[in-house]
């Protein structure tokens, strides 16, 4: 049965730092798989990054010692199925406003009885097959994350947190930065201020609190507020930053 290191990792109070994956590119995947980072993000949300493409960026993720992230477009239960059978052990939800939200996301993540998840026995998931054991094991194997990124959902987040099955509560700054009225500054101070709320809220709660921070001042803050796990940068933004800089530099 494959096991969950990032899980595992998170479970035992260790903090993980990650890249966001947007170019949808393998050769992009595996450059930053080289680097360190303790996890990778595979974005299908705000990326042009198809299923096949999600596919070839796990077998190369899955070359080194980094674990694999995927974020859902939406909270689709077929779009789930597909990503559980490729393999996706970690899994991150946009968008999710209430607990009647977070349980539909848990239930696309389980098998029955517990949940609704559609049963494969030939999967990348199982090793083709290969897993004797595997739906024994494949719920808790899994790393359900959902994202709060509105101030309706930061006000439910206790409840949010509440449902079984929900290892980690994403806060996502851009979308709440806007829904407050300040779109385009995330790390504006009252947003920066709700956003410390919520970590405290989650972390009391007894789940995971994770957030997007690019700047390392303020991905130190949050770690050192308790978030456990932090998404310190993307391919896309260090592409187009460093050839920013490039460009500066001769012209």
């Amino acid at each position: 049965m494959p096991i969950n290191q990032l899980k595992n990792n998170l479970m035992e109070g260790n903090s993980q730092i990650g890249c966001w994956l947007s170019l949808g590119s393998g050769a992009a995947a595996e450059t930053c798989a080289c680097a360190g980072f303790d996890w990778l993000l595979i974005d299908t949300e705000h990326s042009p990054t198809e299923l096949s493409e999600i596919h070839h960026q796990l077998q190369v993720i899955n070359g080194y010692d980094v674990s694999a992230i995927v974020r859902a477009y939406w909270n689709d239960a077929v779009f789930i199925k597909r990503l559980l059978d490729l393999g996706v052990q970690n899994l991150l939800v946009p968008y999710v406003q209430s607990a009647s939200e977070a349980k539909r996301a848990v239930e696309a993540v389980r098998y029955p009885p517990r949940g609704n998840r559609g049963v494969s026995g030939n999967s990348r998931a199982n090793l083709y097959g290969r897993v004797a054991d595997y739906f024994e094991h494949a719920d808790d194997e899994i790393c359900l994350m959902v994202q709060v990124e509105s101030q309706i959902a930061i006000s439910r987040v206790k409840e949010i947190a509440a449902v079984d099955g929900i290892d980690v509560i994403f806060i996502g700054p851009a979308d709440l930065a806007a829904d407050m009225g300040f779109l385009g500054f995330p790390n504006h101070s009252e947003v920066k201020k709700v956003i410390s709320g919520a970590i405290k809220e989650i972390t009391g709660a007894g789940k995971i609190a994770a957030t997007l921070a690019f700047d390392p001042e303020i991905a130190l803050e949050w770690m050192n507020q308790g978030a456990r796990l932090l998404a310190v940068n993307s391919d896309m933004f260090m592409l187009s930053r460093t050839a920013d800089e490039v460009v500066k530099h001769y012209k």
